[in-house]
């Protein structure tokens, strides 16, 4: 998880919390093929790289930072939130690939499995672990990027990003019943949702139109989906984070009032939701990786030992 310290004041920092925004639950199968279309959801048009990189270029490249604050916050805050949100869906595709080989001699073919999946690129690349890329493997583009520098227009174009991402997550979601994908994609289409509300109050308060009246698109409730709904339950759909003890809280400013589809009252809450534990994969001896034997962890400790100063007998 990410959080964002010190405003336009002080330029931008980040501190990087060792938690996902939810915990993801461990299933007692793989399924790779899921995976794979999870992968949409990471390195897609409409992916998670996407929206952090669509928002975190706008906000680095924001013009009248003090003058246009609450617009400037609201971008920022959420560039914050959606770094959480590509290490969630990244982890998502490494615990759907979990379980799919086996440790063996490599003569017997351990990775036997790997050859029918429908992207090889886990198995061959990176040690059965996501890649930044879409469903087909092809490479997240920096093209996907948009920023005009026009305020309304970048606004716009964060609904419509917002509104796609949607659309593939509810698609990715009838794909597959994997609990860790299907658990993932619920938190997210609950935050997600928030954000193209958010998008559209603020495209509101600087046109006068209401963005919100054509929502939802698509044109279904979050609580079709069953792991969305305890999301929904917890009201994490009325809730923005400013990722940050300090600054950003001018987003108050637009998000207030009540939620136009349940009447619920909108909410800011000041740092980063309480998050859940990073999953530690274990080694994977068939590919290699991560290539420390118990014998070399060994060595390593003792080498770490002395740059430490630490007599052997102490340890």
């Amino acid at each position: 998880m990410l959080s964002t310290t010190h405003g336009w004041g002080d330029g931008e920092l980040f501190t990087r919390i060792a938690k996902l925004q939810i915990e993801l639950p461990r299933s007692k199968y793989a399924d790779a093929n899921a995976a794979a279309a999870v992968q949409e959801l990471l390195g897609g048009r409409f992916g998670e790289m996407s929206t952090l990189n669509n928002y975190m270029f706008q906000s680095h490249n924001f013009r009248q930072k003090r003058k246009l604050k609450p617009f400037y916050d609201l971008v920022a805050s959420i560039t914050a939130e959606e770094m959480g949100h590509v290490e969630l869906v990244t982890n998502a595709i490494n615990l759907c690939l979990t379980g799919t080989t086996f440790a063996a001699n490599p003569n017997v073919a351990p990775l036997q499995e790997g050859k029918d999946k429908r992207n090889t690129y886990h198995y061959i690349v990176n040690a059965q672990t996501a890649i930044v890329g879409d469903s087909m493997g092809k490479a997240w583009e920096g093209s996907y990027v948009f920023n005009s520098g026009n305020l309304v227009l970048d606004l716009l174009h964060n609904f419509f990003l917002e509104c796609g991402a949607r659309t593939h997550k509810m698609r990715v979601y009838e794909m597959s019943e994997h609990p860790t994908a299907r658990e993932m994609i619920g938190y997210l289409l609950v935050r997600g949702g928030t954000h193209i509300m958010a998008y559209a109050k603020a495209l509101e308060i600087a046109t006068g139109v209401d963005m919100t009246k054509m929502l939802p698109i698509p044109n279904l409730d979050n609580r079709a989906f069953e792991t969305a709904r305890k999301f929904e339950d917890m009201g994490l759909a009325n809730k923005l984070f400013t990722f940050s003890e300090y600054d950003y809280r001018d987003i108050k400013l637009i998000w207030n009032g009540n939620n136009p589809k349940t009447g619920e009252p909108l909410e800011v809450i000041i740092g980063t939701p309480e998050g859940g534990p990073i999953p530690d994969l274990e080694d994977l001896p068939e590919e290699f990786a991560p290539g420390i034997s118990q014998e070399d962890f060994m060595k390593i400790a003792k080498r770490l030992q002395r740059a430490a100063g630490i007599p052997d007998e102490d340890c």
